[in-house]
Formats: C-alpha cells, sequence, structure tokens
C-alpha cells in the first residue's frame, strides 16, 4: 500500500458553540489568503467548540488570525498521512504506529471517489519523532 506522511502543525481556537461558527472562522481563514490542510470541530463544554485548524503555512495563520483577534493555542504537531484507498488503509497506519509502540490519542480519516485517503494522527508530543520514523517507506 503506497501512502505519504506529512509532518504538520496543528492550532486550537475554542468558539462559542452556536450556529454559523465554524463558518464564520473558515471564511475569515479564507478571506485572509489562509489555506488549510485538514480542519476538524469537536465540542468542548456545554457552549463551547475546539476547532483544530492545519495550516499548510503555520506562519501565516498566526499572523492572520492574531490580525483578525482570534485566539489560537499552538503549534502542536501531528501527522497527516495521504494514500490510496485499500482495504485495510487505516489499520495499516496504526499497524506500524502500534509496533513502533507510538501511543495515538486521536485521529481522523476519510476516503474519496478517486481511491484516496487523508488521515489526521495525533501522537505525544515525546513520541513525534518514532511516529515519523515508524511511517517513513
Amino acid at each position: 500500500m503506497a501512502f505519504t506522511i506529512r509532518p504538520v502543525d496543528y492550532f486550537y481556537l475554542n468558539v462559542r458553540d452556536e450556529l454559523g461558527a465554524a463558518y464564520r472562522v473558515l471564511s475569515t481563514l479564507a478571506e485572509r489568503g489562509v489555506n488549510l490542510l485538514a480542519f476538524t470541530a469537536v465540542p468542548a463544554g456545554p457552549s463551547l467548540a475546539q476547532f483544530a485548524i492545519f495550516p499548510e503555512d503555520p506562519n501565516r495563520l498566526v499572523a492572520e488570525a492574531r490580525a483578525a483577534q482570534m485566539p489560537l493555542e499552538g503549534p502542536h504537531h501531528a501527522l497527516l498521512v495521504q494514500g490510496d484507498d485499500v482495504l485495510g488503509a487505516f489499520a495499516s497506519v496504526h499497524e506500524r504506529l502500534y509496533q513502533a509502540g507510538v501511543d495515538i490519542y486521536a485521529s481522523a480519516g476519510v476516503t474519496d471517489s478517486r481511491n484516496a485517503f487523508g488521515y489526521v494522527v495525533y501522537v505525544r508530543e515525546d513520541q513525534f519523532e518514532r511516529a515519523v520514523a515508524a511511517l517513513e517507506p
């Protein structure tokens, strides 16, 4: 199975969980020329949502978020794995990390109609370099 790994930086943004919150953040970043590799949104309490923002250019995100008065937390590190969508693709990534003794504490993946997949893998900072090495060809 062919896949590529890319270490990526991501940032958290906590916002009031209300209609249109993600739209406002994402459209503001797009208007400011911030290109995203990935984005996730999860509940962070009864009235909060936490967005994980994975920019193509972390420095640009930081500068533009500051200008837009968006308080970011980060950078943090994750892995962006992309490859051919074959049966067991996600399991293969987990197997390699498991064999290297790397603990995955969160992940999110998706496949597309072109037979490809994208997978964001969160590992502990002290295991990050080991994770990168475990997924290298």
